[in-house]
């Protein structure tokens, strides 16, 4: 499924217009980046949880060169699943 996909699904089922369903996914996604920016973890009962986490710098290897290379520390946006997207595909 993808965006509009989603947003098709969105208008029918709320009973929305295409557009207002397209606005609310916008506005749902930019405030979860937001609060995501600000550090803080999103957490939707029932659906899931939204976190950044911090990975560490580490050693790679460049499969070209077969060099050793420095990756460097990053942030990651991470999600998991709530108990009832749990149970709904099981």
């Amino acid at each position: 499924m993808n965006k509009s996909d989603l947003v098709n699904a969105i208008a029918v089922k709320a009973g929305l217009t295409k557009s207002d369903a397209k606005k609310a996914l916008d506005a749902t996604t930019e405030a979860i980046v937001d609060a995501l920016k600000a550090g803080d973890k999103v957490a939707l009962v029932g659906f899931g949880t939204f976190a950044v986490t911090e990975r560490p710098e580490r050693q790679g290897i460049n499969p070209r060169t077969k060099e050793t290379v420095t990756i460097a520390a990053k942030k990651v946006a991470k999600f998991k699943a709530g108990a009832e997207i749990e149970s709904a595909i099981n």
